[in-house]
């Protein structure tokens, strides 16, 4: 699904380079490359503050933390997600209230966000999934209306940009309260373990957010906060400055490898190719088509026989699952999310396809469908 080797060996002496400068300095914690990452990407999100931290699903946590949650505060977001988003918020004994997702773009409906808040919500987490933001200019109105928190999970869409009904534009994760984003190795800016970050343009959240990834310290031994223990390590955040100069290279590639697919798919009735949502480009995180009637267990299998991967992003909604049954959702109760979650299909996407490989997969993909 990801050629991660060959991405590495394209720009192998820079990584190498940028690693060895880490084990020469022995500085493998808070050294100098997390900085000199942290500046890069502030300026190219174009947010006053980004703060490293261990992996994703931290950063989500950290951001409720920060912003006081407390346990019984409803947060709204999507069931059509990876479980990490919800996961922090029952984690903290935060009450998850899921809304239904656009059948076309797959992200969080805005209205259905609306017609869910109640006086115990607090906050707002849409998930920019696959690689394109869901509908921001809506969601911070309705967040404005209640004064409600808005924390982006931005971990599939880093790079993408959001356009506004004013003309102005932002990078996807700087637009709420808060963004928080992954740099797991699949990921579009991927490290070489676990990674993530948070971002704000909030003086004072962004003080509180690096008192709370540092053990609620911000002078050493001097415990303000409760905290926890998350940090970007030195040699991935080494990692991520190197490929963090390559992001829009990167995210051209998704592009192009995108159009092929869809020039491919786009008029075969059996499959329905990923919708654009209009005020958001896509960076592709993953290229998810639904099936029309096509045995989707069975085209796995043929593909798998082909040695081509396929995934399903999500085959279980989060409000099926067995670990969320207490929170009252029902079969039923998010037609669209469980849909889709019986046809999406995910083919390869990552910065090597090259044009015989797209060539392989599409004929492949067609060849079932149609035999």
């Amino acid at each position: 699904m990801v050629d991660l080797r060959g991405q590495y060996e394209k720009i192998k002496h820079e990584i190498d380079s940028s690693i060895q400068e880490v084990i020469d300095s022995t500085a493998f914690i808070k050294g100098f490359a997390v900085g000199q990452f942290q500046e890069s990407l502030e300026k190219y999100l174009d947010v006053r503050h980004v703060i490293p931290c261990a992996n994703g699903t931290d950063a989500l946590q950290v951001s409720m933390m920060a912003l006081g949650l407390k346990p019984g505060d409803e947060v709204i977001t999507a069931s059509f997600t990876f479980i990490a988003t919800a996961e922090v918020i029952a984690l903290l004994g935060l009450t998850p209230v899921f809304a239904d997702v656009d059948p076309g773009t797959f992200n969080i409906v805005p209205e259905d966000i609306e017609r869910r808040i109640t006086k115990k919500t607090r906050a707002i987490i849409p998930v920019h999934l696959f690689g394109q933001s869901a509908d921001m200019d809506k969601i911070m109105q309705i967040a404005k209306k209640y004064d409600l928190y808005v924390i982006e999970d931005n971990c599939q869409a880093i790079g993408a940009d959001c356009f506004f009904k004013d003309d102005t534009s932002k990078k996807a994760g700087t637009i709420g309260t808060i963004g928080t984003t992954s740099f797991f190795p699949s990921k579009n800016l991927g490290c070489f373990g676990d990674g993530g970050a948070l971002f704000t343009n909030d003086d004072e959240l962004a003080k509180k957010v690096r008192s709370i990834v540092n053990h609620g310290m911000t002078v050493r031994y001097y415990h303000d906060d409760i905290g926890v223990n998350s940090r970007l390590d030195t040699i991935q955040a080494a990692v991520l400055k190197v490929k963090l100069a390559y992001l829009d290279e990167y995210i051209a590639a998704r592009q192009k490898a995108a159009a092929f697919y869809d020039s491919a798919f786009g008029s075969e009735p059996k499959l329905t190719i990923p919708a654009r949502a209009a005020l958001s480009t896509h960076v592709f995180h993953q290229y998810t088509l639904k099936l029309n009637g096509v045995d989707r267990a069975a085209l796995i299998e043929y593909l798998a026989e082909k040695g081509i991967p396929a995934m399903i992003y999500y085959p279980v909604p989060i409000h099926l699952q067995k670990a969320y049954e207490q929170y009252g959702f029902k079969a039923g109760d998010l037609p669209v999310t469980e849909d889709l979650c019986s046809r999406v299909i995910s083919l390869p996407m990552h910065t090597e396809l090259d044009e015989e490989q797209l060539k392989y997969i599409t004929t492949s993909v067609l060849e079932f469908i149609n035999q």
